[in-house]
């Protein structure tokens, strides 16, 4: 079951380099997405304990997060605030959010576990792969093959063309934030059912990795999604690598990812200077 253990273990962060697709597209960098990672898996944890139903959860939890970013973005917008300082600051509010709720209703902010979240992993990957396959096939369908998505395309590079039209920039820019929201949330809950309970810090950088795909791929998705495979291919071998072997050091297995997504940037600058030129 290789394979479907990376595919599995990709989508979360391929839902996520989506919604940063949407934010880049509109010229907002979704920098909250590995808070948004972070508090939508929590919220999930939250929510189905609560009502006792997991769907229900999830639910819930996509709809609170689109709203507190949806309330955050009319904040920055009606303040004419900056979209990456804003952005940047609100993985911080995010994390105390988390603590504060986890310590009322749980009294700990340690790691949270529950029977509810009892499930047969192979089944998990197999809802995660499906799942995740259709809100992608969606996302990327609306973005290329409608007006709207048409419109949003264009709004951080050529928002005076909306203008010209009579449509509102601001709008696009909202939209892309809370489709950035959407697929984070996705993106937390499933991390939440693969292990079967919330961690603190659960999104382990793949906001920040999802915001490196979108660069790495040029904007493109099917390079976005090349790149998000490679990054979780690395992940899957430097878990399980020393099954075979002592000899690595565990610190540098656990950087390995991360390393190999620094290597692919610096490799991907020159090119993309290149290609201003």
């Amino acid at each position: 079951m290789t394979l479907l253990d990376i595919i599995s273990n990709s989508c979360p962060l391929i839902l996520c380099s989506l919604g940063a697709l949407y934010s880049e597209f509109a010229g907002v960098l979704a920098l909250f997405l590995e808070g948004m990672i972070c508090l939508s898996g929590f919220l999930f944890f939250l929510f189905s304990t609560l009502t006792q139903n997991v769907v229900l959860g999830f639910i819930l939890t996509i709809i609170s997060g689109s709203f507190i970013t949806f309330l955050i973005s009319l904040a920055i917008e009606k303040f004419k605030a900056n979209y990456f300082i804003a952005g940047t600051a609100t993985n911080l509010l995010f994390a105390s959010i988390i603590s504060c709720l986890s310590s009322i209703f749980f009294k700990t902010r340690g790691v949270l576990s529950s029977p509810l979240f009892s499930f047969n992993i192979v089944n998990v990957k197999f809802f995660i792969v499906i799942f995740s396959v259709v809100v992608f096939v969606l996302g990327i369908t609306f973005l290329y093959k409608t007006r709207n998505g048409l419109y949003l395309r264009i709004t951080g590079d050529s928002a005076e063309v909306l203008l010209a039209k009579g449509c509102s920039p601001v709008k696009y820019r909202i939209l892309a934030w809370n489709i950035a929201t959407f697929y984070g949330c996705i993106s937390g809950c499933f991390l939440v059912l693969r292990i079967g309970s919330f961690v603190p810090n659960i999104a382990s950088g793949r906001g920040w990795m999802a915001l490196a795909a979108v660069f790495l791929g040029q904007k493109k998705y099917w390079k976005i999604i090349t790149s998000v495979l490679i990054f979780c291919a690395t992940d899957y071998l430097s878990s399980n690598i020393q099954n075979y072997t002592q000899a690595i050091p565990q610190s540098l297995l656990l950087a390995l990812p991360y390393i190999i997504c620094i290597i692919l940037i610096f490799i991907k600058i020159p090119q993309h200077h290149q290609d201003q030129k």
